[in-house]
């Protein structure tokens, strides 16, 4: 793939056979930016797993203390008074059957998707519609609950999701460039500590291989995995 002029330029300021401390490294990802907007900075960790395994599935939840820089839509699936509590807490949408049919009828705007445990056996008939696009209501990711108050509110704060891919890799955005370097420091290290707590029995060898950032079509900046861990100890 050619990249382009800023790209080129900013990928000279990259030491790509150094792994740079996370403090280094956020305040590179932010002077390597080569787009006009607020670009999101995106982390990728590679995992020493096999995720074809299912003792090797790496997959889970944590909320970013600094959030990710982005306001997350949520579509709640809940009726009668769990559908007022999901309205009390800052849901953008909430129905049943009235919320499914809607979606089959081609309405996609929202970024989560939430539901009671009850409304599931509705919810299933979209499973093609919102599995593709990865927005499929799911226990494990916290989305099915009853407690609908908490699950909107972590997910409004800055609540992502990771899962690794068939690749044995894991992509999470950890926030924006107009972040502060400490801010994207705290997030990364919130999210490579509940990776390094989420792994499997299945797991030989070294877990946490490698880990970079990088910013929407910047450079990949590779980040010191122990110097995250420690950032979070001391969190």
């Amino acid at each position: 793939m050619a990249h382009g002029k800023k790209y080129l330029e900013a990928a000279k300021l990259v030491d790509r056979t150094q792994s740079y401390t996370p403090a280094d490294a956020a305040r590179l990802v932010k002077e390597t930016s080569t787009v006009a907007f607020d670009a999101s900075v995106e982390a990728h960790l590679r995992l020493g797993v096999d995720p074809r395994h299912a003792d090797q599935m790496v997959r889970g939840t944590v909320v970013l203390p600094h959030g990710t820089g982005k306001v997350v839509r949520a579509a709640v699936f809940a009726q009668g008074e769990k559908a007022q509590e999901a309205l009390r807490a800052g849901a953008d949408e909430v129905g049943g059957e009235d919320l499914v049919k809607k979606i089959e009828a081609g309405w996609l705007e929202f970024d989560v998707a939430l539901a009671t445990p009850d409304m599931m056996g509705q919810v299933g008939r979209l499973g093609k519609i919102l599995g593709r696009r990865g927005l499929m209501p799911n226990p494990k990711a916290g989305t099915i609950t009853f407690d609908l108050d908490r699950a909107i509110r972590e997910v409004k704060a800055g609540r992502v999701e990771f899962k690794v891919d068939k690749a044995g890799i894991v992509h999470v955005a950890v926030g924006k460039v107009s972040f502060d370097a400490e801010q994207l420091v705290a997030n990364l290290a919130s999210l490579v500590d509940a990776i390094n707590r989420a792994k499997p029995a299945g797991a030989k060898g070294t877990y946490l291989k490698t880990l970079s950032i990088t910013s929407t079509m910047g450079p990949g900046i590779r980040v010191d995995i122990p110097g995250v861990l420690a950032a979070a100890a001391a969190a």
